[in-house]
């Protein structure tokens, strides 16, 4: 069984990706019975099909709105059919919002071993996360103005050539579009292999749970940057993933971690939804501290929105190795 991607654009249509190989289990599940019957998935861009796509052509475009089919069945003993959907993939560009920056004070002294209790990293939903997260999610878990000052802050502090991995990714990584083009490399790892699939940014990505396998398949200082992008909530083993973070950093590369209030509650830890915005920023530094980093620094760069009081807070928590 295997899964294809293609992303047509208007000269023409050409592979992105290599072609996915997924095993059938032997054992019936929900995961399982979804990833043996998808057969392949089509991408394609619609570019300036609608009013928000207009924009300048020295600029980039607000949307790419992309049409996307999966088609199942599509074997001997099966019964093709397609289903098709469009997406919406915010650019981060030609948006009306400011993006200030101010920075917050991290405060907290962390005791010399860390004082994290296995009852801190209880989740209400303790089942399966690869059931879970089995459906691809083409959708944003933040809104538009919070994706665009985290785009604008990474065109603002990584720099051009430079080798960037995004765990917990998914098919967006809030990159700025130049980025694909300007950058060395950029690799992922992620829960599912469709939504890694559809970025298109990536240059290389392995799909993997890191709460069962808490490593990164990647050589020693390999990375001059490496993100994480509202996940950092998930991971019920976060010092260990970090410390494999740390190992596969290049020396004097960073890690950005960035951080909204939003997320699925059932999945999160239990001490992290019981801390307010400012007490995340606190534990994120935390984490760092015992996975071998320095004191990291944090900012608040939550969009400014015209006419808008309310709107998804971003902040930002970065450290040096």
């Amino acid at each position: 069984m295997k899964i294809g991607y293609w992303l047509a654009a208007a000269a023409g249509c050409a592979p992105c990706c290599n072609a996915l190989s997924i095993s059938r289990a032997k054992s019936i599940t929900r995961s399982n019975f979804i990833q043996s019957t998808a057969s392949v998935i089509f991408f394609s861009d619609i570019v300036g099909s609608s009013p928000a796509c207009a924009a300048d052509k020295d600029k980039n475009p607000r949307y790419i709105e992309s049409e996307v089919q999966m088609k199942y069945g599509d074997d001997s003993k099966g019964n093709p059919r397609t289903r098709g959907v469009l997406v919406r993939r915010f650019t981060g560009d030609s948006t009306p919002y400011s993006f200030p920056r101010s920075p917050v004070s991290l405060v907290k002294e962390w005791p010399e071993s860390a004082p994290f209790t296995q009852k801190d990293f209880f989740r209400a939903d303790e089942g399966d996360d690869e059931n879970f997260y089995t459906l691809p999610r083409l959708v944003y878990h933040i809104d538009e103005p919070a994706v665009a000052s985290l785009t604008q802050y990474y065109r603002d502090n990584i720099k051009p050539g430079s080798s960037i991995l995004d765990i917990c990714s998914s098919w967006v990584s809030h990159y700025p579009l130049e980025f694909k083009d300007n950058m060395k490399r950029i690799s992922a790892t992620g829960m599912n292999p469709l939504e890694l699939m559809a970025n298109d940014q990536l240059t290389d990505y392995e799909a993997r749970n890191l709460n069962v396998n808490p490593t990164l398949p990647y050589e020693d200082n390999s990375f001059d940057v490496v993100t994480c992008v509202v996940s950092i909530d998930y991971l019920i083993k976060p010092i260990e993933i970090l410390k494999e973070v740390r190992r596969v950093l290049k020396p004097g590369g960073k890690v950005i971690i960035s951080q909204s209030n939003r997320c699925f509650p059932s999945k999160a830890i239990s001490m992290w939804l019981n801390m307010n915005d400012r007490q995340h920023l606190e534990l994120i530094n935390g984490y760092l501290q015992y996975a071998g980093f320095g004191k990291a620094q944090a900012y608040d760069i939550t969009a400014s929105v015209p006419g808008e009081r309310f709107n998804d807070p971003m902040f930002i928590v970065e450290v040096t190795k």
